[in-house]
């Protein structure tokens, strides 16, 4: 969307914050419900908000409001992070300038007090770390995770000190609910170091706490993160088992979005495994249940949807394992690498490894060098690790020259 034009722009400029978060929260097609429960605030006080005209608001909210839904802070004063702008909203139509901005307030809205900011108290503590949580979540994009784990671990570490000092059993439940998804960032991060031992215990971390919360549908997303781990790393047996295991703690209370990723998951375990047939049924279901899933918000604890991009993405990633060029190579492949630069760098990794299945080893060392840049640059041990694999699988005494020169680039990296 283009966030400097039209309606969303003229409610900004006169300073009707809470337009501007209506048509925004329009825009993603959530309900006042759900944003309420994102932001700590409850379904009536969301419609408060929006119908407040020109007047005071809690920067709190407003950033809590702008990192959830992805617009630029400046939209609503917070150009600086934190600060009231009641002008115009300066810049250009550059995605650049609004990934600063909104940048520096997702950072804002991670770093600020707002444990005793949020102004409904029924929400209670947990509502406002989660928001936190997400706010890191989306940082993850476009920050090294050496940049951003300590932060996490603390952030982790203030949830379990709270949770432990809670006396109220649901407040404890909730507490827990949040515990288990940053638990599982603090996994993700670590994997994306290259650090699989502490990957897989902050996952098994994150399962635990969901058990401890109660909650079926946030045990079966751990488990079915775990399983995803597992199957990039070649356990297909425990990846399938683990994906059992989520099946099962969902039972009849399955929404179609847990159906379509965990089929998904399936696949990669399957891939994982070398299983070329139960690989495609298992991608044949996800695309049938992602075509069916409404074009909504997801259910927490999914933060992004999940669509027959993706499941087309995942068919790359089981063509790459499988050795498939078929699967991998076709008309806008290249085009399915969506989501934040670490996530394309990893997809074209896999369209790489397609291109030199098919003997086309120039093509896919081309391929290589890019991801190679963005492993560098975001100093993803996943990534130069990953490169490092596709490398090795060309066993070529006299590799070309595009080959010669990834080898001098990968040496000395240590990350």
């Amino acid at each position: 969307m283009n966030w400097q034009t039209g309606p969303i722009r003229d409610a900004s400029q006169a300073g009707d914050y809470g337009r501007v978060i209506a048509l925004a929260r329009e825009e993603q097609r959530m309900t006042q419900s759900q944003l309420g429960q994102a932001c700590g605030l409850s379904q009536s006080a969301v419609s408060r908000l929006e119908k407040r005209g020109a007047g005071a608001y809690s920067t709190d909210i407003l950033a809590a409001a702008s990192a959830h839904l992805g617009f630029p802070p400046a939209l609503v004063g917070l150009a600086d992070g934190r600060g009231r702008h009641r002008g115009p909203v300066n810049g250009s139509d550059s995605s650049d300038v609004d990934r600063r901005t909104f940048l520096s307030g997702a950072a804002a809205v991670a770093a600020a007090p707002v444990l005793d900011a949020l102004p409904d108290p029924s929400t209670g503590q947990a509502a406002a770390l989660r928001l936190s949580t997400t706010a890191y979540r989306r940082l993850d994009g476009t920050t090294p995770s050496r940049d951003l784990s300590h932060t996490v671990e603390s952030h982790l570490r203030l949830i379990q000190s709270i949770t432990r000092n809670a006396t109220d059993d649901a407040e404890r439940r909730r507490l827990a609910a949040v515990g288990s998804e940053a638990a599982s960032l603090v996994g993700w991060l670590a994997w994306d170091r290259g650090d699989d031992g502490s990957a897989r215990s902050w996952y098994g971390s994150a399962i635990k706490a969901a058990g401890s919360a109660g909650d079926p549908l946030l045990a079966a997303y751990q488990l079915g993160t775990l399983a995803q781990f597992e199957a990039d790393n070649g356990n297909a047996t425990e990846a399938l088992n683990l994906t059992r295991r989520a099946r099962r703690s969902l039972g009849a209370q399955r929404p179609a979005v847990a159906d379509a990723w965990l089929s998904s998951v399936e696949a990669l375990a399957h891939a994982a495994g070398g299983d070329r047939r139960s690989a495609d049924r298992a991608l044949t279901a996800s695309r049938a249940a992602a075509e069916t899933l409404p074009a909504e918000v997801p259910p927490w604890p999914w933060v992004f949807r999940f669509d027959p991009v993706k499941v087309a993405a995942c068919r790359v990633t089981c063509g790459a394992r499988l050795g498939l060029p078929e699967w991998v190579l076709g008309d806008g492949t290249e085009a399915l690498a969506t989501g934040h630069a670490k996530q394309r760098a990893l997809l074209v990794l896999d369209i790489a490894a397609g291109h030199l299945a098919g003997g086309r080893i120039e093509a896919a060392f081309a391929l290589v060098g890019r991801a190679l840049e963005t492993g560098l640059q975001y100093r993803s041990g996943r990534i130069v690790e990953r490169v490092r694999a596709v490398r090795r699988s060309l066993t070529s005494s006299a590799p070309p020259r595009v080959v010669r020169d990834l080898d001098e680039r990968l040496h000395g990296v240590y990350l």
